[in-house]
C-alpha cells in the first residue's frame, strides 16, 4: 500500500494568489526604497501592506488582514505623511534622499535576501500544511498578543506618539530651533 502525496508540482488557486501578491509586495517594496520622491514611497508602502494584507486573507487569517489595514495603512502611513507635511519635507525629487552608497547597500540587500531564503526554503522544505478555515482565528491571536506581546505592543505606540509630537515640534515657527521663516517677501 503506497501513501498519498500532495502534488507540489500543480499549485492550486490559493497559492497562485498568494504568490501573485506576493510578487506585488516584493515589487512594492522595492519602489518603496528605490523612488526619489517621498510622498511617492509612502503610496507605494500603501501598495506593499495592502499586498500583505491580501496575503493574510489568502492564508485565513482574516482578523490579521484587517489589523494590518487598520493599523499600518490606516495608522501608520497616515501617520508617515502627516510628518512629511508638518516637517514640509521636500515633496518632489530630491538628490537628498541618496546616500551614494547603492553598491554596498545592493550587496548586503542580496545577501540578506538569499540567507532568508535560504533558511525558510530549508526548513520548510518538507513540511506542507493544508489551509483550514479558521486558522487565523482572533482568540488565539488577542491572548497572544494581550498576554506574550503587551509590552512591545505598548511600546511601539509611545514610539508613534512620540514621532508625531516630534513632527509638530519641528515644523513650530514660534518657538525656537524650528524651521526658519522665509521674511524676504519676495521670490
Amino acid at each position: 500500500m503506497t501513501e498519498a502525496v500532495p502534488s507540489y508540482l500543480s499549485p492550486t488557486g490559493q497559492e497562485v494568489v498568494f504568490l501573485l501578491l506576493g510578487a506585488v509586495a516584493v515589487g512594492s517594496a522595492l519602489l518603496v526604497v528605490t523612488t526619489r520622491q517621498l510622498v511617492h514611497a509612502a503610496l507605494w508602502l500603501v501598495v506593499c501592506f495592502g499586498a500583505l494584507a491580501g496575503c493574510y486573507l489568502v492564508l485565513t487569517a482574516e482578523f490579521v488582514a484587517w489589523v494590518q489595514v487598520l493599523i499600518y495603512v490606516g495608522a501608520v502611513v497616515v501617520l508617515l505623511l502627516f510628518g512629511i507635511m508638518l516637517t514640509r519635507a521636500p515633496i518632489g525629487r530630491s538628490a537628498d534622499l541618496d546616500s551614494g552608497n547603492r553598491l554596498v547597500a545592493a550587496l548586503v540587500a542580496v545577501a540578506t535576501a538569499a540567507v532568508l531564503v535560504t533558511v525558510v526554503v530549508d526548513g520548510f522544505r518538507t513540511a506542507y500544511a493544508p489551509l483550514k478555515p479558521g486558522a487565523g482565528a482572533a482568540r488565539e491571536l488577542g491572548a497572544s498578543v494581550f498576554a506574550t506581546w503587551v509590552l512591545p505592543f505598548e511600546a511601539l505606540s509611545v514610539l508613534l506618539l512620540a514621532a508625531l509630537i516630534g513632527a509638530i515640534v519641528l515644523s513650530r515657527t514660534d518657538i525656537p530651533g524650528g524651521p526658519p521663516t522665509d521674511e524676504s517677501g519676495g521670490d
